[in-house]
């Protein structure tokens, strides 16, 4: 569990209190550099915003008093039992760049007519602010690198594919995430299987000796990671894990400078639903451990659920993109630690090759036994 407990930043209460910078000035504050008026970015190489024109840099910094903190699920559900993000519009973001303005819901992002850098200082009365942002650790040069090593590395992947590399798209983005913690005590009913043998006639037959189980498993679960964003596939974010997540730094919106960032559209009482249920997959595992023997029944399971605590998290991808035969396709990069998952085409002629193959094998392998028998 991370922090303390703090109430959260509740929909009918204003979340929209400006996030200080690191540097007063108000070039920065509009993600310009202070030094040229050059567009300012995150560099995960470097750890700071860096300057794309002067390659100035500039370190985020945290005041004594910012820490992560997290909030009292129970008491927030009770205030807003029918609380739901879709219902909170989206705000208008100006460009400092070109002076366009962008109606979005997104908090972070990229100007559609010049490029250049939108970050949301202020969200809706009604968003609930992210507590933790977890850096970009992986720069995109690593991020291509490990894509590129990835794509050739696939089995059965067409020719072509080889070819993907450096020349292809790729976007740094912050997926929203949930977490949630839990203290819970779970008394169960079942009954405990021991396998023995018994003779009939010249046979043994394995039988189950089945007797009553009952007793209690205790489990605490730690910042248990919901997707709160339904853009991407949640297999593959599932997939992209294990993220360092005791690494999250307070939030401060310097971190989203460069990159982008959609707001959360999973309500906190969805993300709960999913979270209890891996909690209740977890718990029936400890109640199976718990009951021992070869194997188990569980006839019931009542838990108790206590100190939930919830808070939003933006952790870091990479989006790589490249075409091939017609079609996108797409490939993330855990960006705190380098993983990499993806689709990728399959190449039919490959895989018909090698089915044939193997059968060719087979065949020789028979005929060559056939021989020597004669």
């Amino acid at each position: 569990m991370t922090g303390t407990t703090v109430p959260p930043p509740l929909p009918q209460e204003p979340t929209a209190t400006p996030v200080g910078w690191s540097d007063a000035s108000a070039a920065v504050e509009r993600g310009r550099c202070p030094a040229c008026g050059g567009s300012l970015a995150f560099d995960a190489a470097v750890g700071a915003l860096r300057c794309g024109s002067c390659r100035a840099t500039l370190d985020v910094t945290h005041g004594a008093d910012e820490r992560v903190d997290e909030h009292d699920y129970e008491r927030w559900r009770a205030r807003h039992p029918q609380y739901a993000v879709a219902s909170v519009p989206g705000q208008p973001l100006a460009c400092e760049g070109c002076g366009a303005t962008t109606q979005t819901t997104d908090i972070a992002g990229a100007c559609r007519f010049c490029g250049g850098n939108l970050v949301a200082t202020t969200l809706p009365e009604g968003v609930i602010v992210p507590e933790a942002v977890l850096p970009f650790g992986v720069d995109s040069r690593t991020a291509r690198e490990n894509v590129t090593t990835w794509v050739r590395s696939r089995w059965f992947a067409p020719s072509a594919l080889k070819k993907v590399g450096d020349t292809e798209s790729i976007r740094g983005t912050y997926v929203p995430h949930w977490t949630f913690d839990a203290r819970t005590t779970s008394d169960y009913v079942g009954q405990r299987g021991d396998h023995y043998t018994e003779k009939q006639g010249d046979q043994e037959v394995r039988r189950t000796r089945w007797r009553h189980a009952a007793g209690r498993v205790r489990r605490d679960f730690d910042d248990l990671l919901v997707p709160a964003s339904r853009a991407l596939p949640r297999n593959r974010l599932d997939k992209l894990g294990p993220w360092t997540l005791k690494a999250a730094q307070p939030y401060r919106h310097e971190y989203l400078v460069g990159h982008s960032a959609p707001r959360y559209d999973v309500d906190p009482q969805d993300a709960h639903a999913q979270a209890k249920q891996r909690m209740d997959a977890q718990i029936r595992d400890d109640v199976e451990h718990d009951i021992g023997g070869d194997e188990q029944r569980v006839h019931s399971i009542s838990t108790t659920y206590a100190d939930v605590m919830f808070k939003l998290v933006l952790l870091p991808v990479w989006l790589a993109t490249f075409m091939y035969a017609g079609k996108q396709w797409q490939v993330m990069v855990n960006a705190n630690t380098g993983e990499v998952v993806g689709e990728r085409p399959w190449s039919v002629p490959k895989i018909v090759a090698a089915v044939l193959v193997g059968i060719l094998l087979v065949v020789l392998a028979v005929w060559f036994f056939g021989r020597n028998q004669q």
